[in-house]
Parts: C-alpha cells; sequence; structure tokens
C-alpha cells in the first residue's frame, strides 16, 4: 500500500508498506500497514523493523498497481439484523400522527387522523404523540385514514384484545 497522505512532505513523497488487515468500519475502511523502520539493538547495531499503524482509505493510503490483495486478512462489518429488515421494508416512517380537520362538515367525520407521510395529511399540521392521537381517534367526529395504514394501526390500540375470541372448546 502506498501512503496517500499529504501530511508526509511537500515533495510529495511516497512510502510502500505492507498491508497485513484490513477492517470495515460504520465511517469506511481501515488499513493496518507496516511501513519500514529502522530500530536499535542493545548491541549498538541497526536493524530493519516494521512499524504497524492503522490508517483510514483511501485517505492515507492507494493500492499498489498490479498487486493482489486477495490474501489479506479482511473483516467485514456484520449486517445488523436492523438492517435487514430495513432493507427489507425499507426506511421507517416518520412517527407521530396528524389530524386533518374537514372543512365542509358533511357526513359523520369531521376530522381524519393520518400518518405523517400519508398523502393525504395536511401539510404543516402539528404532530401529534400516540396518547394524543388515541385521544383523539376516540372521538365519534374522527375517522382513521385507511390509505396511510393509521385505522389498521390504531384500531387494535384502541380496541384492545376483547374482541378476540378463544376458539377452543369450552372444557365446562
Amino acid at each position: 500500500m502506498l501512503p496517500a497522505d499529504p501530511l508526509l512532505g511537500t515533495d510529495q513523497q511516497e512510502v510502500v508498506a505492507r498491508l497485513w488487515k484490513r477492517q470495515q468500519t460504520e465511517t469506511g475502511w481501515a488499513y493496518l500497514v507496516g511501513l519500514p523502520s529502522y530500530r536499535d539493538r542493545e548491541d549498538g547495531d541497526v536493524e530493519a523493523a516494521a512499524y504497524r499503524v492503522w490508517v483510514r482509505a483511501p485517505d492515507h493510503v492507494r493500492p499498489v498497481d498490479g498487486v493482489d490483495y486477495d490474501q489479506v486478512v479482511t473483516e467485514k462489518l456484520e449486517r445488523s439484523p436492523q438492517s435487514a429488515v430495513r432493507e427489507v421494508l425499507g426506511e421507517r416512517r416518520p412517527s407521530g400522527w396528524v389530524l386533518a380537520k374537514l372543512r365542509d362538515g358533511r357526513g359523520p367525520a369531521r376530522s381524519v387522523l393520518h400518518a405523517p407521510d400519508c398523502e393525504e395529511a395536511p401539510a404543516g399540521a402539528p404532530l401529534l404523540d400516540m396518547d394524543r392521537a388515541l385521544d383523539s381517534a376516540e372521538h365519534p367526529g374522527t375517522r382513521l385514514c385507511t390509505l396511510c395504514g393509521a385505522a389498521q394501526e390504531l384500531t387494535p390500540l384502541l380496541r384492545g384484545f376483547d374482541h378476540i375470541t378463544d376458539s377452543a372448546p369450552d372444557d365446562s
């Protein structure tokens, strides 16, 4: 690996280093490289050595042309279960609920409760937390939007589990 860091000097010198390991992080790739160095021995002689240091790629290193890096130990980030869910379901929608007031007053519903990203939700309406949304949903003049799923999500919370009956035969 060749350091690509301009901090090495104004003359743009590059030092060839050995790539020992590469590791994927949340912010990109880190490479453990061994830079050539020398150290003093106890008997007064000098011997070749390597200084190992972690560097960021591509900020500080670049590959050497013609070198195969397939045998280098590579640690990739494991996919979190959350990222797998996000990949399947897509991005999570914004939290909260939005109450749209109906202006015409016709029919039994005078307001509609929407998810904030619903096409029918009014722009700029304040977000309601779960408690305020449930309070609004219990009002007889409020209906729950079926387009965005507000009805499917909030109805079980409003009705509880009382409407679910046990289908097993009675033992009495």
